[in-house]
């Protein structure tokens, strides 16, 4: 493969004008070759317009900007809503904005672990996300009355590892994991994509599984949601949360979003966490000594969330809406495919891609395991105008994002990590 090819790509790629929406790093007088929209996506042009909107409200309003401003901030988190909706495949009332990601992922877990009797086990990936693991040991802690660090927490867990010498998890064998330990399982924690190996899970028969063993399912959607297309209403998931400054590029600590099926929507007696956002909208401003929750995930909110971070949202969401996840999706395929050709061609023994072939099986990362963990090959690239991240203990996770990355990116990512392997 060429610079030649990949420009050829690139000139007959329908969604190629996306990338002139974004504001690209630059290095050395060009565009740098950003490939880490798997851990902070890139500022969309607007987003600056749209920020700045609200700061002028807010100068001119003051409070009545919550009811005058262009786009009033009482509401505000509801201009975001449906597109969120149609981009994780779910009913505007299963879905809000709010908060942080393990924020929410505790708030639900509040709410849908719900230990009784011989059924108090947690399923989870072994090599969860940290953040995942530590909330998950951290509900079982709380819910049984012991120390996080006590050794009987492990024991209300269920980790799932691959088989010996692979990477991945095979949707068998989580499946055959649930069926086994059915009984026991009150909760299945998985992320929709593992943040270390770029794995995608099969959800639907998972979640099918669970169900049949009487369990709960939910996902952590931090390397999923604007990666994937997603059909978390018809898969049947019970909840779900994920971040938005990964791929739905809302900028460094953007507001995070949670899924709640809609059988779920008026299961009041479900215990929560309460504040006053969650509140039902009519008479919110009674200022009532009872909490009566709004229907569906609404009714999970606490506090009023901040606009500035909506703005950038809505900003990002704008542009999926335009370009739409199913031609999104393809291209991504098409972005990684092209990788990993290029990636097949350098004769080292020094990476090797730990990410399933199978593009149904993964995002648009691809997760390259150097040899010996030795983190100079990633210093190297870097100093060369790279921009990845490094994964301890010996991985480069490498994300073409289809939104903005270029089939010329990858050609000269590939020339340039085929240098650095022959130093």
């Amino acid at each position: 493969m060429t610079d030649t090819t990949a420009e050829h790509l690139d000139l007959n790629d329908p969604l190629a004008h996306f990338r002139e929406r974004f504001l690209m790093p630059q290095f050395e007088g060009r565009d740098a070759i950003y490939l880490t929209g798997n851990s902070l996506g890139l500022q969309p042009k607007t987003a600056r317009q749209y920020i700045n909107e609200e700061l002028e409200d807010w100068a001119t309003l003051g409070v009545e900007g919550h009811l005058h401003a262009r786009h009033p901030w009482l509401p505000y988190h509801e201009f975001v809503t449906e597109p969120l909706a149609r981009l994780v495949g779910a009913a505007p009332i299963e879905v809000v904005a709010m908060n942080s990601l393990t924020t929410n992922l505790h708030l639900l877990m509040t709410s849908f672990y719900r230990p009784s009797g011989k059924r108090k086990k947690i399923v989870i990936e072994k090599g969860a996300f940290p953040s995942d693991q530590y909330a998950v040991a951290s509900q079982i802690a709380w819910h049984m009355g012991i120390s996080p660090a006590s050794p009987d927490a492990l024991d209300h867990l269920i980790e799932l590892s691959p088989r010996d010498g692979v990477s991945i998890l095979r949707t068998d064998d989580i499946i055959e994991t649930i069926e086994k330990n059915a009984d026991e399982i009150a909760l299945i924690l998985l992320g929709g994509v593992n943040y270390y190996t770029g794995q995608a899970f099969d959800i639907r028969p998972i979640t099918a599984a669970g169900h049949r063993a009487g369990a709960i399912v939910g996902l952590d959607l931090a390397h999923a949601a604007g990666n994937l297309k997603l059909t978390l209403h018809d898969d049947d998931v019970d909840f779900a949360a994920w971040c938005s400054y990964k791929y739905l590029n809302a900028g460094p600590g953007g507001i995070a979003g949670i899924f709640v099926h809609e059988r779920h929507a008026h299961s009041f007696e479900i215990p929560r966490f309460a504040g006053w956002w969650g509140h039902d909208k009519a008479i919110r401003f009674q200022m009532g000594p009872n909490f009566v929750p709004l229907a569906g995930a609404e009714g999970w909110q606490l506090s009023n969330p901040p606009i500035f971070q909506l703005a950038a949202l809505r900003a990002s969401l704008e542009i999926f809406d335009e370009a739409g996840m199913p031609a999104l999706r393809d291209r991504s395929v098409r972005l990684t495919t092209y990788m990993k050709q290029l990636l097949d061609e350098i004769d080292t023994d020094r990476i090797e891609i730990i990410t399933p072939d199978d593009p149904e099986q993964r995002g648009c990362q691809l997760s390259i395991r150097v040899k010996n963990a030795d983190r100079s090959l990633f210093n190297t690239i870097s100093e060369r105008g790279v921009i990845a991240d490094w994964r301890e203990p010996d991985v480069i996770r490498i994300a073409p994002v289809p939104l903005y990355n270029s089939f010329t990116d990858i050609s000269r990512f590939a020339r340039i990590l085929r240098a650095a392997l022959i130093i």
